[in-house]
């Protein structure tokens, strides 16, 4: 496998957390999209939508089968893409994936993305295991493969998933068209690049351990150990990176465990020394997210997004489903139509400007923390204090302090960028 011997970098981490972990009785999630560093990263509102029984929908590079109705979605994405890193729906199911590399060869040869696979999955499921069920069934169809950066030097990997919702979380993991998914009703779980899953499989793919017998990777005698099954036995530099990332990872929510917080889960994102928060030199985090799933069901799940790289030195904004939602075109990139080297064969033999108002603003700003001292440290605070004014207002709103009308949740996500914007300027 040529993607072996290609430089190491850094990649993603996907965190949740359930009662009796968390500090209220919601589930907790969170994740950093590790990208190439001058990728851009946008979030879009997409409404549910109905279509023709029969009708086709176009994903990054093939065609599938539409459903005939999909759920509203929140989703922070590559602005190249259909897909997305993640993302939620109107349900409070919330989807996160990450790069995996296994015993079963990667393809170059065009399918569905992983990124592609969270989208429809949130467009698809009403519960974590409903998605899980879609993705499964898509993944099983139509196989996963294609370039995942937009860059003629293919670079190809599968995925691991981490799918949650009001009351339980489900780690999903693959090599090619085959997987295995692990249930997890309590405490704490996180990804991080490599397979995860040992003998606890909840769900698998119905020829999984035929598949793996006649590969000669298990005998079939004694536990099925997924992970050790299908686990490259030589691991590339990246993957054994991971591991003391997810390690890492674990601790964080170990150490914390019976008072996590949305909050708990930011400063985890935010984690330089672990590797969890990447800046190296061709790998950065270039979007997060944090989403508060309340157990009650007459509570709104409140998801929180960056837009912008770099959580240590970003705002994350507050986004709940609400009818009559205002398209942030702030955080959206401008969109090239057929022009768009993604859409020409052979693709991404050039390049486009994809900056969206609010990443272009907040570069400026990061260029005036690292040129004045003085007034970087200002910004920091001031972007701190904005941050903390949106956390103390979906706090209170949860605990029944306060009551937004539906129009002030309407515009939530579109005013909190504005008033970032303005900030930087």
């Amino acid at each position: 496998m040529a993607e072996q011997n290609r430089p190491a970098p850094s990649s993603c981490d996907c965190f949740v957390a359930l009662p009796p972990a968390t500090a209220s009785r919601a589930v907790i999630f969170g994740k950093n999209s590790d990208r190439p560093r001058d990728e851009i990263q946008e979030v879009v509102y997409l409404p549910a939508a109905t279509y023709a029984r029969g009708a086709k929908l176009k994903c990054t590079y093939i065609e599938v089968e539409q459903a005939e109705r999909t759920h509203a979605v929140i989703l922070s994405r590559p602005a190249w893409l259909w897909g997305a890193e993640m993302g939620a729906n109107e349900h409070g199911v919330c989807i996160g994936n990450e790069g995996v590399w296994t015993k079963e060869p990667v393809g170059e040869e065009e399918a569905l993305l992983g990124m592609d696979l969270v989208r429809l999955g949130l467009e698809r499921g009403r519960s974590a295991h409903e998605a899980l069920q879609a993705i499964t069934a898509l993944l099983e169809h139509y196989g996963q493969g294609g370039s995942c950066k937009e860059d003629p030097t293919p670079f190809v990997y599968h995925n691991t998933f981490l799918l949650a919702d009001r009351t339980e979380a489900w780690v999903l993991e693959t090599a090619g068209r085959y997987w295995a998914a692990q249930r997890i009703r309590e405490g704490t779980r996180n990804i991080s690049n490599q397979l995860s899953i040992g003998t606890d499989i909840t769900a698998e793919h119905m020829g999984l351990r035929r598949h793996a017998q006649s590969q000669g990777w298990w005998s079939g005698d004694g536990e099925f150990n997924f992970t050790k099954v299908f686990s490259l036995t030589h691991q590339p530099v990246r993957m054994e990176a991971a591991k003391a990332r997810y390690c890492a990872g674990k601790q964080l929510l170990q150490q914390h465990a019976g008072r996590i917080t949305a909050e708990t889960i930011m400063d985890i994102l935010r984690d330089k020394a672990s590797g969890i928060c990447v800046d190296s030199e061709g790998f950065r985090t270039t979007g997060s997210m944090v989403s508060i799933l309340p157990q009650d069901p007459a509570l709104p799940c409140v998801h929180f997004f960056t837009a912008t790289p770099d959580p240590s030195r970003s705002v994350f904004k507050p986004f709940i489903f609400v009818a009559n939602v205002t398209p942030v075109l702030k955080v959206m990139s401008p969109s090239f139509g057929d022009k768009d080297p993604v859409q020409k064969v052979p693709r991404f033999q050039s390049r486009v400007d994809r900056r969206h108002e609010l990443y272009q603003a907040h570069q400026a700003a990061l260029d005036l923390m690292e040129t004045s001292q003085e007034q970087g440290q200002k910004l920091q605070q001031t972007m701190q204090d904005l941050e903390r004014q949106g956390l103390e207002a979906m706090k209170e709103m949860l605990a029944g302090g306060i009551t937004l009308d539906p129009e002030e949740l309407a515009d939530l996500l579109f005013d909190c960028v504005d008033t970032e914007i303005k900030f930087y300027k």
